[in-house]
């Protein structure tokens, strides 16, 4: 066997939820979206209806901050700033024009947490242009940086560190040229007290001084951005600053004295204006006098506010944007009459729950807002991890919502295809199950066609979900989580149809519900339907029932040109469930169904005998086929039916892989058929069957960094080969087909990479050999353990050389990669 080769992949589909901090995401002057997910930065170009482009693995902990540095005409790139929970910020070279990047360099400083970054490119009067941008970390303190370009050696250049106070982490960083010649800089920071302190420096020695501290907020500030008042030149500086104490304030920097930017305001009266809380602040940068006074006081959110940025129409109009965990976007514009400030557009929802949008319940608010470059665009992040965007209409002078991205936000632990490969299904520790597909049907332009998308949310829960199956060719699923039990459902005949004129899917939905809905406090989505409106149910009575099944029909009879907005996702693509299955002591670790759909095999987390047993569960009746499995003595990894449902394979944590066989139709159960107690010399921690019958193969990967191959004699499965690996092996996946009379195994690991290993039976049929071993390039791995791989089944549309595998991973992404084979 050759070594092993390096294999191209192309992603088909990148899904991840975004950190939910309010400095995690920047929004870049060529178009490109980065955000912070997990411990990687995602790249996403909101015009590109395929997504996310690239997911950029360096960190080793979850990213807080990114920012963008300011791109020169002489550059061919633009620089990517990040950092977060490993304390270190790197760099990266994006290219704006596919929005992919490579890595640059680590910039070491900080001892603790990055939270915020801000960054500033100026040309001093007779200089060249610099770059600098600053970093604000849990350490208390604040360091401001220089890149140079053109500097081999020392592009990254550490010029000042300033100390805070132990009590005083900075939160929000933000940096402005002070004049037009950009002689003086000033720097804001804030943070973990209800100030804002104002530092200045030198363009010349870049020196930065404390030079006023800004009384008001009577919380925590949480974002900070300055802008030119206007275009002209001597304009003044405005700075906003948003707080958890739900107001906005409005500051202005003039160069010069109090009494002459008081001048300046038209009908301004002095007495009125210099008031003890409407102090002047005298500052100076570069032998420059500047004062500052507070402008206005901006409320409107009804709870914690997290970002506010500036924005400038093409006119020359001033807008505000603002994030609150009141779950609204605000857009702010001054009243050309009165100067006041009023709200020209909200955007989001308001709740009918009390309490649900505090910035501790259950809709978690908007986390951040961006304004596109050119303004006419405006996103937003959820608690859910998914974004929202909203585009200007000018001629409806109106904002219209338009399909964004999502993603789960804590590990992906289960996938499962539709038999028919039209859908993936996966579910996570975010206590969400996701319905994934692709865009082929109804409204699709060009640019969109094939393009992946989260087409429903089956499942919210309240205890994290471990794994999933479908059940056959039925249109249903089972899941299992943390509760001990597993949970049935069905897909509503609205999500139905949705997907058949998104997907261009065959849909069967005679006996199907209307749609489902989850009662407040409940884990329990209720079937509602519309048949039969005149005698309701005592659940369809609930008063705190979110929306009726008809407004759920309407909803989602809406979207049938576009996928889902995250709004529907979450209340009117919940599935009915249909049975919960019990038996189990602890929390559920794996389970499959058959082929068929009619048997369900589940295992829980155990340690002993009695609790690491399989149990079965007819889907006809749904009830358990007794006695249950026993064999086993600590939790079962996997279970695994082969392509015919003959053989159930189960392999678990004590080592050992158990082949079951399939009893008389009578029974309708299975019995051991061989036990390998020492299968592997760690634990077990997946299996798979090869799609041949005739001569019966499986695989077991284990902690040893091991993968087995076992094939069938006569009477029993015996070693035939294996592969070695430089981590522990966590996940591996046959494909359902054989590719010129050879079988495709696909291998996960604990560090993330990703083997594609060709396999075919040797002449004598004892061995199984590997022809050929392909790893994906190392951009592609995961920063973490693959938790699961799934390729999917063979669609009529798909290319008969290229295969699509689904790869679960610790990181909370989920990935779709296209291979070659």
């Amino acid at each position: 066997m050759a070594d092993t080769e390096t294999i191209r992949v192309n992603s088909s589909y990148l899904a991840a939820g975004a950190n939910r901090y309010s400095a995690a995401s920047d929004w870049s002057a060529e178009g490109v979206v980065a955000f912070g997910s997990d411990a990687n930065v995602c790249l996403w170009n909101p015009e590109n209806p395929k997504g996310i482009s690239s997911v950029l693995s360096q960190h080793t902990g979850h990213v807080k901050a990114v920012k963008f540095l300011p791109r020169l005409e002489s550059d061919d790139k633009t620089i990517l700033i990040s950092g977060g929970d490993d304390k270190v910020v790197r760099a990266w070279s994006v290219n704006a024009q596919d929005a992919t990047a490579s890595y640059l360099q680590a910039v070491e400083g900080h001892t603790e947490p990055v939270n915020c970054i801000a960054a500033l490119g100026i040309t001093p009067a007779g200089a060249p242009t610099k770059r600098i941008f600053v970093t604000g970390a849990a350490d208390a303190t604040v360091k401001i940086w220089a890149y140079d370009s053109a500097s081999q050696e020392e592009p990254f250049k550490l010029l000042q560190s300033i100390k805070t106070t132990k009590r005083f982490i900075p939160l929000a960083l933000a940096l402005s040229p002070l004049d037009d010649e950009a002689n003086g800089i000033v720097l804001a920071v804030v943070g973990t007290t209800n100030v804002i302190q104002i530092f200045t420096a030198a363009a010349t020695d870049l020196e930065f001084t404390l030079q006023a501290t800004l009384p008001g907020h009577e919380n925590w500030v949480r974002s900070l951005d300055f802008i030119k008042e206007k275009t002209e030149s001597g304009s003044d500086l405005l700075l906003a600053s948003a707080s958890q104490d739900k107001y906005i304030r409005l500051w202005r920097i003039h160069q010069g004295t109090a009494l002459s930017v008081l001048n300046n305001a038209t009908g301004l009266d002095l007495s009125v204006s210099l008031t003890p809380g409407n102090k002047v602040h005298k500052i100076s940068a570069g032998g420059t006098k500047y004062c500052i006074m507070f402008e206005a006081l901006l409320l409107g959110h009804e709870d914690w506010i997290y970002t506010a940025r500036w924005s400038r129409t093409a006119d020359g109009k001033l807008l505000l944007l603002s994030a609150s965990a009141d779950n609204s976007l605000s857009i702010w514009e001054s009243d050309p009459e009165s100067g006041i400030w009023i709200t020209g557009a909200r955007l989001g929802e308001v709740s009918r729950e009390k309490g649900a949008t505090t910035a501790t319940g259950s809709i978690g608010g908007f986390w951040t807002g961006l304004w596109s470059p050119h303004g006419t665009t405006v996103i937003t992040l959820g608690r859910t991890g998914s974004w929202r965007r909203w585009d200007y209409n000018p001629s409806d002078d109106a904002w219209q919502q338009h399909y964004a991205i999502s993603g789960h936000t804590r590990p992906v632990n289960g996938l499962s295809w539709a038999q028919d490969g039209s859908y993936l299904l996966s579910t996570s520790s975010d206590q969400t199950t996701r319905l994934h597909a692709q865009w082929t049907g109804t409204g699709t332009s060009p640019a969109s066609f094939g393009s992946w998308h989260e087409m429903s949310r089956p499942q919210i829960h309240g205890y994290d979900l471990n794994c999933i199956s479908t059940l056959g060719p039925t249109s249903s699923f089972v899941s299992g989580a943390d509760e001990k039990l597993m949970r049935v459902f069905t897909e509503p005949k609205a999500v139905a149809k949705m997907l058949s004129c998104l997907t261009n899917s065959k849909i069967d939905i005679s006996s199907a519900p209307d749609a489902a809905n989850m009662p407040v406090l409940g884990l329990s989505n209720k079937a509602i339907d519309t048949a039969n409106p005149s005698d309701p149910s005592p659940e369809q009575q609930d008063e705190n029932l979110d929306q009726s099944s008809q407004t759920i029909s309407t909803a989602l009879a809406n979207t049938t040109t576009h996928p889902p907005y995250e709004e529907n996702l979450s209340r009117h693509t919940l599935w009915p469930e249909v049975e919960k299955l019990y038996g189990h002591g602890y929390e559920i670790s794996s389970l499959s169904s058959s082929h068929d759909g009619k048997v369900i095999a589940s295992a829980c987390k155990a340690s002993s005998l009695n609790h690491a047993v399989i149990r079965l569960f007819e889907t006809e009746k749904w009830t358990e086929i007794r006695p249950p499995l026993q064999a086993h003595s600590l939790t079962v990894a996997r279970v695994r039916f082969s392509s015919d449902d003959e053989f159930l394979l189960s392999v678990g944590r004590d080592r050992q892989w158990v082949v079951w066989s399939k009893t008389t139709v009578e029974k309708g159960g299975y019995e051991v058929l061989q036990q390998m107690q020492k299968g592997h010399s760690r634990m077990i921690l997946d299996c798979a069957w090869a799609p041949v019958t005739d001569k019966r193969v499986f695989a077991t990967a284990g902690r040893d960094k091991q993968v087995k191959f076992w094939i069938r004699n006569d009477k029993e499965f015996v070693p035939a080969g294996g592969l070695t690996e430089e981590h522990p092996v966590t996940a591996v996946d046959f494909l359902g087909e054989l590719k010129d009379g050879k079988m495709i195994l696909a291998v996960g690991t604990e560090a993330g990479r990703v083997v594609i290993v060709t396999l075919g039976v040797s002449d004598d049929g004892t061995k199984v050999e590997v022809v050929r071993k392909a790893a994906l390039e190392k951009q592609l791995w995961l920063p973490g353990t693959v938790v699961q791989l799934a390729w999917r089944p063979a669609t009529a549309e798909q290319d008969d050389k290229k295969n699509e595998l689904a790869i679960a991973g610790e990181d909370g992404s989920l990935r779709i990669y296209e291979v070659e084979l």
